[in-house]
């Protein structure tokens, strides 16, 4: 695992921290590597992070493909909801000067809600750093 490789896998961990995300860990032993599912909490990372074993945890993601309609619709309203705040401002250069606060939420708010429904809006799937999550893993309550 490269370096780059293992602080993208810890900003994303750390992210997630606040949801309940599954990882899998692995534990060595005589006969090898043991893995075991449990839940992503501050202890667990911080003892990986000390002791360089970021390359022994693995999150359950779902892939950014696996997203229904409907959470495509909620993602999408969440993202425009502080944009439209912004439309509502009459004064242009009040507007202008709160834009990049606007902006800046919509993205927040975007990434909170992909973090909170354990999307892969990283790639860490396709690079080999996460798992793909079985379907009934997170049963989000909308």
């Amino acid at each position: 695992m490269t370096q780059e490789e293992k602080q993208l896998l810890l900003k994303d961990l750390c992210a997630r921290l606040p949801y309940d995300c599954n990882v899998t860990i692995a534990e060595g032993g005589i006969d090898g590597l043991q893995w075991h599912n449990v839940t992503l909490n501050s202890y667990l990372l911080y003892q990986i992070e000390e002791e360089d074993g970021l390359e022994y945890i693995k999150p359950y993601l779902r892939p950014m493909s696996s997203m229904t309609e409907e959470e495509r619709e909620e993602w999408a309203d969440l993202f425009n909801l502080e944009l439209d705040k912004l439309n509502e401002i009459d004064d242009e250069n009040e507007a202008e000067e709160l834009a990049p606060y606007y902006f800046g939420k919509s993205h927040q708010v975007s990434i909170d809600w992909l973090n909170e429904h354990y999307f892969d809006y990283r790639g860490l799937i396709e690079l080999g750093l996460a798992l793909e999550a079985p379907k009934e893993m997170y049963e989000i309550q909308n």
